[in-house]
């Protein structure tokens, strides 16, 4: 018993540190990319400031400079797909990503103040924005998937994957508005009513 307490902490411990130093170097990489630009930033800079090895840079991250910028994607993906497949009980898909995506809308990611920052960097970026565009693209492909299995449609049904696409276009929008929660808000309030109307129809039934 003793033993594996102690397995148990010092895999703690190892865990910690190691999201600890993921996070250092996502921090360094957004601080000298704001600063000076992405461009102008290399990567053997950036695990100087961290603190580590090049080697270890990318053993966190093996996309690069690029993956350097989107430290969350995994986790984005995840809570994304969760929040469809964890849902309360009675609550319907459209209610639960739009309870996942206000919540998102408030969080720091929105009020921190390098947000803004952040976002033109991604847009002034060619590396990055298409970069970003790859990544919208596996989370409404892991969408469209937990669309489907949760409503008993097929892998490639077309309505799953429109309400994916439409889904995080959405959030794209919210987060170019004054009030991204209203605007979430709106958009998924539209969003509810077609699907609602849409999913009781049989996959490829015409309307």
């Amino acid at each position: 018993m003793t033993e594996t307490t102690g397995g148990a902490a010092s895999s703690g411990r190892r865990a910690r540190k190691k999201a600890a130093t993921r996070q250092a170097l996502a921090d360094a990489a957004l601080r000298l990319f704001l600063e000076r630009g992405y461009e102008q930033v290399g990567v053997r800079e950036i695990a100087e400031v961290a603190d580590v090895s090049v080697s270890t840079l990318f053993n966190y991250f093996p996309g690069g400079k690029e993956a350097l910028v989107f430290d969350e994607d995994a986790d984005n993906e995840a809570a994304l797909v969760g929040a469809v497949t964890d849902r309360l009980p009675g609550q319907t898909i459209p209610q639960a990503l739009r309870a996942y995506f206000t919540g998102y809308a408030a969080s720091s990611h929105t009020s921190d103040p390098r947000f803004a920052a952040f976002q033109r960097l991604i847009q002034e970026t060619p590396a990055l924005r298409e970069y970003a565009r790859a990544m919208t693209l596996r989370h409404e492909d892991a969408l469209a998937r937990v669309l489907a299995d949760e409503t008993g449609r097929p892998q490639d049904d077309l309505l799953c994957a429109a309400y994916a696409r439409f889904t995080l276009e959405a959030l794209a929008f919210a987060g170019s508005r004054p009030d991204p929660a209203a605007a979430i808000d709106q958009a998924c309030l539209l969003l509810d009513q077609g699907w609602t109307a849409a999913v009781g129809r049989p996959a490829g039934e015409p309307s």
